[in-house]
């Protein structure tokens, strides 16, 4: 299976900010949106890095309460590692494991699709594996 059917299946709409908004509104956007991360996207749609949960706790540590004022692209990760519709859910679950992200945004020739989470992948997984449990037991007992 691939990135491409999790994007499919999930939709397309990704939740961003722009680098010069607070790390208080991204925090409001975390959690309006029920989510982990936001995209930090500049005015020609281009990603310039990801605020995640963990980045506004290191914020937390280091600045203490005068973080939620702070600008977003003080704390955030510059360097987004990305994925493609392409790639496989295994590959995905490989270096979102090695390199402990969470979130991955799905570029392709350079226009953003989507973005996947931990939780879309073992979904994806878990799917998977009922799917083949199923098949197996119809071939088991002749039903399939």
């Amino acid at each position: 299976m691939h990135v491409a059917a999790v994007i499919k299946r999930k939709g397309s709409s990704v939740v961003s900010i722009a680098p010069e908004r607070t790390i208080g509104e991204a925090a409001n956007l975390l959690t309006e949106n029920r989510i982990g991360a936001v995209l930090v996207m500049d005015d020609n749609e281009g990603i310039r890095g990801i605020i995640s949960e963990r980045d506004i706790i290191r914020a937390l540590t280091r600045f203490g309460a005068d973080t939620l004022n702070r600008r977003v692209d003080e704390v955030m990760t510059r360097n987004v590692q990305q994925c493609s519709p392409s790639d496989t859910i295994a590959e995905i679950m490989t270096v979102m494991t090695t390199r402990r992200f969470r979130h991955l945004p799905v570029v392709e020739d350079g226009k953003l699709l989507g973005m996947i989470s931990i939780g879309d992948v073992v979904k994806q997984r878990l799917d998977e594996t009922e799917l083949e449990v199923e098949t197996l037991r119809g071939y088991v007992t002749g039903q399939g």
